[in-house]
């Protein structure tokens, strides 16, 4: 019994879920394909997880994943939204973000 399916862009969803307010939610992990040492962040180009965090409190802590060192210099674009923390197999990075 297949517990997820893939959605549009080929992530996976559960099936069975429940739906938490944003003004629940405290921490968010977020998968990434590049980060820099400020905390700007690529994700996967479609803007999902810009938008998603855009509607959660400034205060809500956003850890990356990521199995790479940060490039030197990300540009970020006005939508983006960065990074407080970033963990690797070797560190974890804090980067500093005024709410």
């Amino acid at each position: 019994m297949r517990l997820f399916f893939l959605d549009e862009w080929g992530i996976p969803v559960p099936q069975e879920s429940i739906i938490v307010s944003p003004s629940k939610i405290e921490v968010v992990f977020v998968p990434l394909l590049a980060y820099d040492k400020a905390g700007n962040r690529v994700g996967f180009g479609k803007g999902f997880y810009d938008t998603f965090l855009g509607k959660l409190r400034p205060e809500v802590i956003k850890i990356g994943l990521s199995f790479y060192p940060p490039e030197d210099c990300i540009q970020p674009e006005p939508h983006d939204i960065g990074l407080n923390y970033c963990i690797t197999p070797e560190k974890v990075f804090y980067f500093f973000r005024s709410n």
